[in-house]
């Protein structure tokens, strides 16, 4: 932890809210050196957490030159049923399409008769239909019947006090005009009515997916505009004269203002800062396999990281709610430091559910009575209660004991420290589990990647998932704990535009599509100059979507200079091969095509650290605990990290504690440190 300062010279800076704890880091470009400051998340006002963790680096804000955000607020609003109150006009007699949706079963619930699909978010007596028609080649069938948007505005905002509108008509991905007019009515009407409009988000077909988007959009849009509004007056107060950036789901960063506009794309923009920080390193250090595995207050965050590039999707799913937005392939399993241990008819389960930040795990002595994983790995030894956080938090490891004996280990009828060992087990199958999703299941060797542990608890937590997989080498990076807000400096500035085209693949519509491209990169350029992007720094990226004839889903490839139909459809045939184990003899179809503008920001660079000198690092203590590579207590050599030196070397078992994060090392283990002060943690796989 630091003491707050006045930022002097060029200093960078983010932060990153979690479950529990919000995270702050200073970077100095001059001098290299990064500061880290944790606050506890505040719910209920989230720019309080904030501004304490932002407080604990900096009183003032005049010298920062850079200040990046990511935030869980809009999806823990759609996860929590916290969004607006709004309404939805669509085409007449579409009205009930968010009910109707796909008829499908999640596979999770395929022969779970009870299983019900999540009601809308949008009741019935809020989704008004109104008489237009546009065709699938964007040809108007039947006009917008402007009196009946006017009608449907009155009852929705009038009537009903709405705050919010989404609009959606069919079709509109190929002649967004009928949408575009009604909106432009109702903010004529309503201007403090929030409106949002399914093609300024995606110009894509599927329309209950679209549907859904624009949807959501509209459900988080109110909150999100007022709680970036409210940050951005605190921030400039302190002194903030540079832009707020907001973090992107598929990375990148936008300016709050296009943040406003387009909330949904920063909804999952936490997680997405450490897969941006995973892809810089593997970049920077060769790393041709690596994954990312972010442990959190709440949730395990992991994604797949091939020769520097993540995985990333262009639909995806929030709590049965589909999304038409670009984003990181990152797996979410519902277990962290603070998910909850409980009993279920005699099984032990860990979370979903998590203390979160209030009341927190039972040691933080704030009203917490379940226990928590946090709470097992100080009965196990693994955290010191007098060095949490730096020292700064108060830790009542006594209570955590006497919880985990109550709840857990008399019903279950064994010793407290099994117990607590029981706890990582289940908790360690559950992330096994996300991992292979990501891995296994997509024909990946997870033995072939190395693992990054970053998160607060993703140190202790990493080489343990490393012997159970097989890994061969877990990389603990400099401010782990803040690794999502050290991803975030890495971040350029992005926004992606896609248009819906279905054409088959052929030398004749890659020539016909230049002028859709030339619209696309159009719309990329005016953003980034509006960002204040120098055109010497921007880049524009083509991409197609493309599928085989008849099939639903779509493979994205990359347009380079000179490509025929047949060059992409050679990457398209080895991407799905390599994807789904074959290819076939058949023509392509373009689906989607896309533009990513990019404007490139100044990064911080890696920096080698001076050697160790002569001798091995000395432990500043030692304290029991329980290594897996034995099944029992063990004497654990504790080392501070701040002693430790590239070309150091130390046997496990051991413990590395650094503040704001625990490295765990068990006795079949061992740790170096590399040129970057990175902790190496390598040894044989085994089971826990």
């Amino acid at each position: 932890m630091n003491s707050p300062d006045t930022p002097a010279g060029r200093t960078r800076f983010a932060v990153d809210i979690g479950g529990t704890f919000v995270d702050a880091i200073a970077y100095d470009e001059e001098t290299g050196q990064i500061r880290l400051h944790k606050a506890s998340t505040t719910p209920g006002a989230p720019e309080r957490g904030v501004l304490d963790a932002v407080g604990g680096l900096a009183t003032r804000l005049d010298g920062v030159e850079a200040f990046v955000h990511g935030t869980t607020l809009g999806l823990n609003a759609i996860l929590q049923r916290r969004g607006a109150n709004l309404g939805i006009i669509t085409n007449e007699g579409f009205r009930d399409l968010l009910e109707i949706a796909r008829a499908n079963v999640p596979g999770q619930h395929m022969y779970d008769f009870s299983y019900a699909p999540p009601p809308p978010l949008v009741p019935r007596r809020r989704r008004i239909g109104v008489p237009c028609r546009i065709d699938a080649q964007g040809d108007v069938v039947q006009d917008l019947d402007e009196d009946a948007v006017r009608e449907a505005g009155r009852i929705l905002v009038e009537e009903q006090g709405l705050a919010s509108l989404a609009i959606c008509f069919l079709h509109s991905y190929a002649n967004p005009e009928h949408e575009r007019r009604a909106a432009r009515i109702l903010r004529e009407l309503y201007p403090d009515v929030s409106i949002s409009v399914s093609t300024d988000i995606t110009r894509e077909y599927r329309e209950y997916e679209r549907t859904s988007t624009v949807t959501l959009d509209a459900y988080i849009r109110p909150v999100l505009s007022d709680y970036i509004g409210t940050l951005e007056a605190r921030l400039t107060e302190a002194g903030l004269t540079h832009p707020l950036h907001i973090m992107r789901s598929g990375g990148g960063a936008m300016t709050a203002e296009l943040a406003r506009r387009a909330p949904l794309m920063t909804v999952l923009s936490g997680p997405a800062g450490g897969v941006v920080g995973a892809s810089f390193l593997a970049r920077e250090q060769r790393l041709p396999k690596l994954i990312s595995f972010d442990v959190g207050g709440t949730s395990v965050d992991c994604c797949v990281i091939e020769d520097g590039e993540p995985g990333e999707v262009h639909e995806a799913g929030i709590d049965g709610f589909p999304l038409l937005i670009p984003i990181f392939d990152i797996r979410t399993v519902g277990a962290g430091g603070g998910s909850i241990a409980w009993i279920d008819e005699g099984l032990l389960k860990v979370g979903p559910h998590s203390a979160g930040a209030v009341p927190g795990p039972v040691a933080y002595g704030a009203g917490g009575t379940e226990p928590t994983v946090t709470d097992a790995a100080l009965v196990l030894g693994y955290l010191d209660p007098a060095a949490f956080l730096g020292g700064d938090m108060s830790i009542d490891a006594d209570a955590a004991r006497a919880a985990i004996e109550a709840k857990l280990a008399v019903p279950l009828g064994v010793s407290v420290p099994q117990a607590a060992a029981s706890v990582f087990r289940v908790l360690l199958a559950r992330m096994v589990g996300a991992l292979r999703e990501i891995t296994v299941e997509r024909a990946l060797d997870p033995r072939e990647f190395a693992l990054l542990a970053i998160g607060g608890a993703g140190p202790l937590l990493g080489p343990m998932l490393a012997r159970e997989m097989g890994i061969a080498t877990t990389i603990v990076p400099q401010v782990p704990a803040a690794f999502s807000a050290f991803g975030m400096l890495m971040s350029d500035l992005e926004y992606e535009f896609a248009a819906t085209v279905l054409r088959s693949l052929s030398d004749d519509s890659l020539a016909a599509l230049e002028s859709e491209f030339a619209d696309l990169e159009a719309q990329g350029d005016e953003v980034l100059s509006a960002q204040g992007i120098k055109p010497e720094d921007r880049t524009l990226i083509r991409r197609l979507d493309i599928r085989y004839h008849g099939q639903e889903h779509s493979l994205g490839i990359d347009l380079q200079p000179g490509d025929t139909a047949a060059s992409v459809l050679a990457r398209f045939n080895a991407q799905h091969e390599a994807r789904y184990g074959h290819a076939m003899a058949d023509t392509g179809q373009i689906l989607t095509l896309r533009v990513r503008a990019v404007g490139r920001l100044a990064k911080p660079a890696l920096r080698e650290l001076a050697p160790a000198g002569p001798g091995g690092p000395e432990a500043v203590g030692e304290r029991p605990a329980f290594d897996v590579a034995v099944g029992e207590i063990a004497v654990f050599p504790v080392y501070d990290r701040t002693t430790l030196a590239p070309g150091h070397e130390v046997s496990g078992p051991a413990i590395v504690e650094e503040g704001t994060s625990t490295t765990v090392i068990f006795g079949d283990q061992r740790l170096t440190v590399d040129t970057y002060g990175q902790l190496l943690v390598t040894g044989t796989g085994g089971t826990l």
